[in-house]
């Protein structure tokens, strides 16, 4: 069975899930601390040693429209140095609504409580890899 990553990149926290090619579901895990859309490098090696992904998907934000925002430039710069540091494939996703979408899910089963940043950043990850898996 192939493992995939996704992240739902943030310059300040990164969304993290990890999914399954073979069922198309994906499953949220802790969202990485980032500084200025640096995250902790070691703790990305972990994540792929332990779950030896097949390739990542990193969350492309984009416009309504689907214009670039400053925000696109850095999420790309992020999939890149994945793919320089770990060698391993990276596919960039489109994320709109997914944020908005991960926070009603969360708050339909929990309420506020539910919408902690790190909690909605991996439900956003969560997303963008299901999306993956249901458009390839």
């Amino acid at each position: 069975m192939s493992q995939v990553i996704g992240f739902d990149f943030g310059t300040h926290s990164i969304g993290v899930a990890v999914g399954q090619t073979i069922t198309g579901t994906a499953s949220p895990l802790a969202a990485l601390k980032a500084k200025d859309g640096q995250p902790n490098w070691d703790a990305v090696e972990k994540l792929i040693k332990e779950w030896q992904p097949e390739f990542l998907v990193v969350g492309l934000p984009l416009n309504m429209d689907g214009t670039e925002q400053p925000l696109t430039d850095l999420a790309r710069k992020f999939a890149n140095r994945l793919h320089g540091r770990f060698g391993v494939r990276v596919v960039l996703q489109d994320e709109r609504l997914t944020t908005v979408a991960a926070k009603e899910t969360l708050f339909g089963r929990g309420g506020y409580k539910q919408l902690q940043k790190g909690k909605v950043d991996s439900a956003a990850a969560q997303l963008i890899l299901e999306d993956y898996f249901n458009q390839n």
